[in-house]
């Protein structure tokens, strides 16, 4: 059994057993539940690197589990978690994890020739280290170079209700209210269920994305001015359109399901095709939409033009980062960290991308005339019962822990899926910020403050939109901004700033 993507010769990432290992992989988001051994892809990875996986997923809170298992010093073989979580730092500080070029350097250097190398420049640590692999990483020049990056982040309408209604213009704050009120008077149920005007992410400590940053992007607000960091969220124009929330809350258009669901029930309800509209990020209801469109193709979300400024400005809506979504990380405590980096350079190479990608050969997909053509019933299946392709497949990037979004773009199959147009519609207003994705040290009073001020606006944010009249939104938003001034808001957004200029020469943005 060969590792390390099909090594040419045995020093490089041949595997020092032909035992299959078993490696505890814990995936830190409580809805991941596709397993391992079942499907065409996991089998074949574990047949061409050795290695078989146990996952774990945590079965309530994310982060309670985690700092469990830190605390407890029972981290699993392998690791992966959001790149901005504290707990990334943490296990660097405490020296839980593996350096992965060291690891590379004794057991398989394979590794530099698979690796994304400005991924590895940008997750370089001062001690000159990696400790951790991103996911779906995106640089500002790949965002320049290719046509074909989108963004997550969507306005969706359900497509039969809004063409009912006239297919309105949302763009405005008149005629977002207006079509809010339209469908809710048109379509008050949904198959016996209350229709649900306006979805949205949930609510955490932090805010909450669609009624904060997601606003703001397609509101086109910008980042900073005149040397400085901007300050977003009393920016004037989107606290006009947080007032209208406020007004279509106290008209009952806003159903309590917004401030309370979690994610297990807000897809219950995607699926249900309850939501009229939704700031959403459209990845994250795909395989809603696909059961909709098994129901009634008329039924799906299709992506329009949400929220702009008065200007009429284009949106602008975040691409993936340098930092992508998850990082990877080997825990000290694996037993064969040997196998466990060369089966993670099996992941990032080209064969192993191709592999979580279309699958095996044959089986998901043919290459016609040099290109890959997914099987009929494969796409079907792919595109109308998600659940059981995964089971069954496992390709299309059902284990995207380490996936490569700008390498998978040369084997993209020409074929139109439930999701397409959502995809398609964010090409034009993609723009690359991630310089502006500031995480700060951990453990330091700076982060204790940005902590304090997150959690301030994630109960400021939620008591504006639930105010009952606009004095009373407009006093608690100078309480707001009173109380982060005394946290100490104006000195940490000078330190923010730097950050930022430093993200800049590292990223070559002017």
């Amino acid at each position: 059994m060969v590792t390390g993507c099909g090594a040419k010769d045995a020093k490089q990432g041949e595997s020092s057993s032909n035992d299959i290992v078993t490696l505890d992989w814990y995936i830190n988001y409580s809805w991941f539940n596709t397993g391992w051994g079942s499907n065409v892809v996991s089998r074949a990875i574990t047949e061409k690197t050795g290695v078989d996986i146990n996952f774990i997923t945590p079965q309530g809170n994310e982060v309670e589990k985690l700092n469990a298992l830190i605390e407890s010093g029972s981290l699993p073989d392998l690791i992966t978690l959001g790149w901005w979580e504290p707990q990334v730092n943490e296990m660097i500080q405490k020296d839980m994890v593996y350096a992965i070029n060291e690891l590379a350097d004794e057991y398989d250097p394979y590794f530099y020739q698979v690796c994304d190398k400005q991924a590895v420049s940008w997750y370089t640590q001062s001690d000159g280290n990696i400790y951790g692999y991103p996911c779906s990483s995106i640089t500002p020049q790949d965002v320049e170079n290719n046509e074909r990056i989108g963004s997550n982040q969507t306005f969706l309408v359900r497509k039969d209700i809004y063409e009912a209604i006239g297919s309105p213009d949302m763009t405005t704050i008149e005629g977002f209210e207006r079509a809010v009120k339209k469908a809710k008077e048109m379509f008050p149920q949904i198959d016996g269920k209350p229709l649900i005007p306006i979805g949205a992410h949930l609510f955490d400590d932090q805010g909450n994305v669609s009624f904060d940053q997601y606003i703001q992007n397609f509101l086109a607000v910008p980042y900073e001015k005149d040397g400085k960091l901007y300050d977003r969220n009393t920016d004037e124009e989107y606290i006009k359109w947080l007032k209208m929330f406020r007004r279509l809350n106290a008209e009952g258009y806003l159903s309590t399901d917004v401030f309370i669901d979690q994610r297990t029930q807000m897809e219950e309800k995607i699926a249900e095709g309850r939501y009229f509209c939704m700031l959403y990020q459209y990845t994250d209801m795909a395989a809603q939409q696909k059961i909709l469109y098994s129901k009634n193709p008329n039924s799906v979300y299709i992506a329009v033009d949400g929220p702009k400024n008065e200007n009429k400005d284009d949106h602008i809506l975040p691409t993936n980062t340098a930092s992508g979504w998850t990082v990877t990380m080997i825990s000290k405590n694996c037993k064969h960290p040997d196998r466990a980096i060369q089966f993670i350079d099996y992941l990032i190479s080209e064969e192993g991308q191709k592999m979580v990608y279309l699958g095996v050969e044959g089986i998901t997909y043919d290459m016609i005339d040099d290109k890959p053509v997914i099987k009929p019933d494969v796409l079907k299946m792919l595109n109308t019962d998600r659940a059981s392709y995964d089971l069954i497949y496992g390709a299309d990037d059902a284990y995207w822990m380490l996936q490569d979004n700008v390498m998978q773009l040369k084997w993209e199959p020409d074929i139109i899926s439930p999701t397409t147009q959502l995809e398609e519609w964010t090409y034009q207003y993609a723009k690359y910020t991630g310089q502006y994705d500031v995480i700060l040290p951990a453990d330091t009073e700076d982060a204790y403050i940005d902590g304090q001020l997150k959690a301030l606006w994630a109960d400021t944010l939620q008591q504006l939109i639930l105010a009952e009249s606009d004095e009373e939104f407009d006093r608690i938003l100078e309480d707001y901004k009173t109380q982060r001034v005394e946290l100490g808001f104006d000195s940490l957004q000078e330190k923010r700033y730097k950050y930022v200029v430093e993200a800049k020469k590292k990223l070559g943005i002017n």
